[in-house]
């Protein structure tokens, strides 16, 4: 292809990037901002997406006019599809993550006794946080990632977050089952979490995706 293709890639995938990295400054907020009680990191962690939906637009809209604009073809063409639905997936992974960051404040401030959760959260946000990194740094160095080894090690981050979450979708229909009044709020804080279990099925998304631009073959995606 020509380097004025290659360039155009180069600035999709910097876009990209730049997204992605938003994003993980949110979870990194979010979570110091439960580990250590402060409130205040809650709407800071926010403000990293609020321009999350035009900044999606914007880089779809790019994708778009690099497929007009040279026609790729093959490996290219592969690329091409991959970013664009990677856009997607990224789009929705920071949108859970702005609401996830919201709820968890109004849950700490609420009534819910969270401290019989509070290890197993931390953990849950850590492995969803540790996929998206292992990604962030896979696109940052796309000329030596190894999609394979990538999404291998997001499996892995995957499998932890669904058997934290299992954990703690257990302990909290007890808590819903037994809590009276505050059962509602119990649910709520499950509707939370699943929010975060998701972004973890969403990073294995991508690292599909990845893979698929790398290596070909068949793509699969979770809904």
């Amino acid at each position: 292809m020509l380097p004025r293709y290659e360039n155009k890639l180069s600035e999709i995938r910097s876009m990209i990037s730049e997204l992605l990295l938003q994003i993980i400054r949110t979870s990194e907020e979010t979570l110091h901002a439960f580990e250590n009680g402060d409130t205040a990191l809650y709407e800071s962690a926010r403000n990293h997406l609020k321009n999350l939906q035009s900044d999606a637009n914007r880089i779809d809209n790019e994708i778009i006019k690099t497929f007009a604009l040279f026609g790729p073809e093959a490996d290219e063409l592969r690329l091409l599809v991959a970013y664009l639905k990677m856009t997607n997936e990224l789009d929705r992974i920071g949108d859970g993550m702005r609401k996830y960051a919201r709820r968890l404040q109004e849950h700490c401030a609420g009534e819910c006794d969270l401290s019989v959760l509070t290890g197993a959260m931390i953990q849950l946000h850590k492995t969803t946080l540790n996929a998206l990194q292992y990604i962030y740094e896979c696109l940052e160095s796309r000329e030596l990632c190894d999609a394979e080894e990538l999404y291998r090690k997001v499996m892995v981050e995957e499998s932890k977050n669904d058997d934290l979450f299992s954990i703690m979708e257990k302990e909290l229909l007890t808590l819903i089952i037994t809590s009276g009044e505050l059962s509602v709020e119990y649910v709520k804080v499950l509707g939370t979490l699943r929010k975060l279990e998701r972004s973890g099925d969403r990073a294995v998304n991508i690292a599909a995706l990845l893979l698929y631009a790398q290596k070909g073959g068949e793509l699969h995606i979770y809904n």
